[in-house]
Order: structure tokens, then C-alpha cells, then sequence
């Protein structure tokens, strides 16, 4: 494996990569990548890191030997996935790196929503509190949770942590889903989420950013929700319409809101952070550090690692979000072979019929496909021609074919 990091600054100094460097024998650090500049430095590079550097299909088109993208984030709005499919690259991201982290966050601004912890916090330090008539200052009412309803909109590995811990503050949690999930602790899965958002007192977002959630709270949706209620988004930025959040705060619909992400984030200290939330006091705006803890930031490292490793090391592809998933297990004494291929009918037919007629012995073969590419694994005895290895490159519909060990 030969590494690149292209933009190696954007994870902070906290970050520990040693262990990606010790699967890769070595990795190439940039600290940042002007889009200039992408070509010439992933070229010669089989495997290329990225956080916020956009790759396409011209970047994939110039670098053929290119066959792993990890991004080392959630987010892959940065990456062209149908065109590294078509490139054969394979696309990783982490996921698992800071589940508890995210969700800490998201409870503490519904906190510091619920008990107006800034308003109570800038009235302590402006006097405010000085001029009360009451041992205490009450000017801002305060939400209790334990009895109110959160509903959660994704119930991804973020979303069941959290529930967990709105749970044990009393809350009832209920939560909307495009796919049945089995609900932890007493939480229950509404059918739609206009139901959900008319039947919550506080809303939190947690999806992934795809065509079908961009804008997903929009005027309407906001409406629905029932008067002074709560919205969180720390999911992705394009989720929320922000001018219509901007208005619903400013008539009082919702009495509150925290935002970690935005449609559009400042790139470099040359860029203003532009949003008509920073008008509002009722708005908590943090800068995109949902999944920023010290404890995440060091398992961003870990996961990269492993997920090369299964990959690199047996062609395990789980990890892989544009490729088709096989889990593969080890045999020994045995060459595994890689065959990826366009998903047409025959190519099976082809790839065994070349074995059978070099007489190599198949030990084990697993195959899964996506709507455009198909991925056979071959474990072949120790023995085996490069006369079948050269037949299975010439299969019509053949991508790429190598041997793995």
C-alpha cells in the first residue's frame, strides 16, 4: 500500500495517524491541497486520504493505479461515488468514531436550551442578576424534561445513544425512520414525520446527507411542530432550511434551536461565517464540533487503520460505501484472487469456465453485486497459471482482476 494525506491540517494536531501509518508502511502528509494541485499529488499513490479535498472523475482519470479513498469523516459530499465506481475505487468513511461523542453534544444544547443556560449565564456576568427583585434571576423560563417528548429523526447508531440518555433524564423518546429498527429502552417508531415533529417537544436530527433529506425541515415541517418547541440539527447542514428556522424563531413557533452544521461553513480564515441564525439569542450555534472530543479525534486513527486493513489485507469490502459488501474469512494455504467486473449476465459463467479450463482448483468463491459492478473473491489452491490470471482480465465485462496473496 502506498498512502497519501491530502489535507492532513483540517484534523487538528490531536489527531493520531500512527497506526495508519504502520498498515500503509509509511504515509505521505500534505497539511492542506489547493484543488490545482490534487492530480499531481495522488498520482503514484494507490491509496489517498482526504477530509474536505473533493476528488471527481478527472482526478480518477489521471491516477489508474488509485484503488482506495478514505475519507476521514462522515460526510462524503466531497467525493464523486459514482464516479469512483465506475473507476473501480473503492470509498471508505468512519462512522463509529464518535457515536457517544455526537450524542453528548446534542444533549447538552438541549440543555442548555431547556434551562436557558446562556441567557442565565449573560445575566450573571451583566448585572442582570444584580437588578432582580428575587434572591434569584427568572427572567427566562425554564423547561423541565423529565415527562416531555424528544423525537428523533434517524435512528442510527447516533440517534439509539441518545435516546438512551434522554431516557435516563425521563423523557419519552419516540423517533422516524425510513427502515424498521428495533427501538433500545421504551422508545417506539412513529409511522411519518409529520407525525413525529406534531407530537415532539424536542426535535433532533440525525441523517445522512442525500437528495431525499436536503431541506427535509423545511416552513412546512417547522410548522407542524407544536408552539415553542425545540429543534436540534447536529447532522449534516443542507438538512434544515435556515432562513425559514430564522423566521419560525423570530415569531416565537419555536422557542429554541442548535445548530453544529451549516449549508455553508467558512473553508479558511478568509471566509465570514454567514448565517441569519447569529441574529437570534434563542439560537445556539456551535462550529461543527458534534464529533470533536479528544477520545473521538484518537479512534478517527483506529478505524481508518482497520478498515484498510480488512480491505488490503483479505478484500474485505463491509467498510466500503459505493462498492458491493463481502465479509471474507481467512484460508490458508490458499491464493485469493480479486475479480471486479460491470454486473451483466455471464460473467460467472466466464470466470469459472477459465478456471476449468487451465485446471485450477477453486477452493472457495464469494460474490456480490450493486445495480453496476459485480465483486467475485477466489481462493484457488497454492498452485494455480498465470495463464487463468491473464484469461480473467480478458473477460469482456472485467473492471479490474489482480491477485490479493
Amino acid at each position: 500500500m502506498k498512502a497519501v494525506f491530502l489535507d492532513a491540517a483540517t484534523l487538528g494536531e490531536d489527531v493520531d495517524l500512527s497506526p495508519i501509518e504502520n498498515i500503509a508502511g509509511g504515509l505521505t502528509y500534505h497539511p492542506r491541497t489547493n484543488p490545482e494541485q490534487v492530480i499531481q499529488r495522488i498520482q503514484g499513490f494507490d491509496t489517498v486520504l482526504v477530509n474536505k479535498v473533493v476528488l471527481n472523475g478527472e482526478h480518477f482519470e489521471a491516477c489508474p493505479e488509485l484503488k482506495t479513498i478514505a475519507v476521514v469523516a462522515t460526510g462524503l459530499n466531497n467525493i464523486d461515488l459514482e464516479a469512483a465506481k465506475a473507476h473501480d475505487i473503492k470509498v471508505m468513511n468512519v462512522t463509529n468514531y464518535g457515536r457517544s461523542t455526537v450524542a453528548q453534544h446534542t444533549m447538552s444544547l438541549i440543555l442548555a436550551l431547556a434551562t436557558r443556560l446562556l441567557d442565565y449565564n449573560r445575566g450573571a456576568r451583566n448585572g442582570q442578576w444584580a437588578k432582580s427583585d428575587m434572591f434569584c434571576l427568572m427572567d427566562y423560563p425554564i423547561m423541565e424534561l423529565e415527562g416531555k417528548t424528544l423525537g428523533i429523526v434517524g435512528y442510527g447508531n447516533i440517534g439509539m445513544q441518545l435516546g438512551v440518555i434522554a431516557e435516563g433524564l425521563g423523557m419519552k423518546v419516540q423517533f422516524f425512520d425510513v427502515v424498521n429498527k428495533l427501538p433500545l429502552g421504551n422508545a417506539r417508531q412513529l409511522g411519518s414525520l409529520d407525525s413525529l415533529l406534531a407530537q415532539s417537544d424536542v426535535v433532533s436530527l440525525h441523517v445522512p446527507e442525500t437528495a431525499s433529506t436536503a431541506n427535509m425541515i423545511g416552513a412546512a415541517q417547522l410548522d407542524r411542530m407544536p408552539r415553542g418547541s425545540i429543534l436540534i440539527n447536529a447532522s449534516r447542514g443542507t438538512v434544515v432550511a435556515i432562513d425559514a428556522l430564522a423566521e419560525r424563531l423570530e415569531s416565537g413557533q419555536l422557542s429554541g434551536a442548535a445548530i453544529d452544521v451549516f449549508p455553508v461553513e467558512p473553508r479558511s480564515n478568509d471566509d465570514e461565517f454567514v448565517s441569519p441564525l447569529r441574529a437570534f439569542d434563542q439560537a445556539i450555534l456551535t462550529p461543527h464540533i458534534g464529533g470533536s472530543t479528544m477520545e473521538a479525534q484518537e479512534n478517527i486513527g483506529m478505524e481508518v487503520a482497520e478498515k484498510l486493513a480488512r480491505y488490503s489485507d483479505n478484500g474485505t469490502t463491509t467498510s466500503s460505501v459505493n462498492f458491493p459488501e463481502v465479509a471474507l474469512p481467512e484460508h490458508a494455504g490458499c491464493h485469493r484472487l480479486l475479480h471486479i467486473h460491470r454486473n451483466v449476465p455471464g460473467v460467472m459463467s466466464a470466470i469459472n469456465q477459465v478456471f476449468s479450463d487451465t485446471g485450477v482448483n477453486v477452493s472457495a468463491q464469494f460474490l456480490q453485486t450493486n445495480e453496476a459492478i459485480g465483486y467475485v473473491v477466489i481462493d484457488v489452491d497454492a498452485e494455480y497459471s498465470d495463464v487463468a490470471l491473464r484469461a480473467l482480465a480478458d473477460i469482456d465485462a472485467t473492471i479490474r482482476s489482480r491477485v490479493l496473496f
